[in-house]
């Protein structure tokens, strides 16, 4: 694909906008965008509460009186004719409103049908899966990018992954591993979405199984994401635990896209910890939390005790850091590489959002459209992007 900036793309008020921004994600990734968004940058902040995105703007215009007129755009998620007019006035739409399953519909319909390109946060597969079902075909048409998942869900597994292979021989086959570390804390919202997504196993089935029926074959190629058995890895010097999260599905539809990846693509998602059984505890609570996920009263229980809006403070968050090391191997070469930063759930992805938004609103990018990978629709820019944020990619050693 050649990179080219789209200049066929219709004049719009606003070049970002910002929907959700009084959550606590959104008012990172507003901090964030206040800081670094471009001269120039047209940016707004929207949300369904008038009186809470005047007391953020405050907070902006306190640290740079320059926002004390930062335009406040009044949408809320169920509302499809707000969410029309948000979506014809910019050229991005970032949201942070989920669980997406719950929030997400309205906000991605409507980019797709006014040829806005929308970023969200998402790591439910169910929501990804239905958008493609009831949204690709049209975002091609309308010349829309739908980019999920463009936090820690799961943009150091798909550009890391990226980043390995084109380190790797050209056409032949190429075999990914990715571990992830981290010691970071989560919030309301991202306990509320993973309960969604963990307690909704026959709708996410049907979802991807509606979704298999619409996706195009891959003549001559082959991309697969198995879950790996729990091991021991000599790569990492840890154990990993297979993390069948929404990570392995991103870096296999990056591999389905993009021929670089190869004939014969494998990737394997894990969990990196060091001791057997810290391990094996963390295998019991994720098989506690399916369990509990399934029944309505726990659901609600357990988002209860941590409500949505909510989360770690900024001196928990600047303790925080992820690692996700991964081993690349094909044709004869094997690599390590690594992706790293700071807080991953929280300053993190906040930055990675942001950077994606303006991503898409200003570089040169390859031509795209239909619900994309990040890695499909910015590549090299946004890992050039995130770079020089301050999140680490790097090549650990190779042979």
């Amino acid at each position: 694909m050649h990179a080219q900036v789209r200049q066929d793309r219709p004049q719009r008020a606003y070049d970002v906008v910002l929907f959700g921004a009084t959550g606590f994600v959104g008012e990172l990734t507003a901090r964030y965008l206040a800081a670094h968004a471009p001269a120039g940058c047209r940016w707004a902040l929207a949300g369904r509460d008038r009186g809470k995105l005047e007391r953020l703007r405050e907070r902006l215009a306190a640290t740079d009186p320059a926002h004390a007129e930062l335009p406040l755009l009044r949408a809320d998620a169920s509302d499809a004719r707000a969410l029309r007019e948000l979506a014809a006035s910019t050229r991005v739409l970032a949201t942070t409103v989920g669980p997406y399953t719950w929030y997400g519909a309205r906000p991605v319909a409507a980019c797709a049908e006014a040829g806005t390109d929308y970023v969200d946060l998402t790591g439910e597969p169910e929501f990804v899966d239905r958008t493609y079902v009831e949204h690709d075909a049209r975002a091609r048409e309308t010349g829309a990018r739908l980019v999920h998942a463009c936090g820690f869900d799961t943009v150091p597994a798909d550009l890391g992954a990226y980043f390995t292979v084109r380190r790797l021989p050209e056409g032949v086959p190429l075999r990914v591993d990715g571990f992830m570390r981290s010691n970071a804390f989560f919030s309301g919202g991202t306990l509320a979405s993973a309960l969604t997504a963990l307690g909704r196993g026959p709708q996410t089935l049907a979802a991807a199984r509606a979704r298999r029926l619409y996706e195009p074959r891959l003549p001559g190629r082959r991309v697969s994401g198995p879950v790996g058995a729990p091991r021991f890895s000599r790569e990492t010097g840890a154990w990993a635990l297979p993390l069948p999260t929404l990570d392995q599905r991103t870096v296999t539809r990056s591999a389905a896209a993009l021929e670089r990846y190869g004939p014969d693509f494998r990737y394997r998602h894990y969990a990196s910890v060091r001791h057997l059984p810290v391990a094996a505890a963390g295998a019991a609570a994720v098989g506690g939390a399916v369990a509990l996920a399934q029944l309505p009263a726990a659901r609600r229980w357990l988002t209860a005790r941590w409500e949505p809006g909510r989360g770690p403070d900024a001196e928990r968050r600047a303790r925080s850091w992820f690692t996700v090391r991964f081993v690349g191997e094909g044709g004869g070469r094997r690599v390590f590489t690594e992706v790293s930063g700071g807080d991953p759930g929280y300053d993190e992805t906040a930055k990675m959002l942001a950077e994606s938004a303006l991503c898409l609103a200003y570089d040169a990018l390859p031509r795209t459209a239909g619900q994309v990978t990040a890695a499909v629709a910015m590549g090299d820019a946004l890992v050039t992007r995130l770079r020089r944020a301050g999140i680490g990619f790097r090549v650990a050693h190779s042979r």
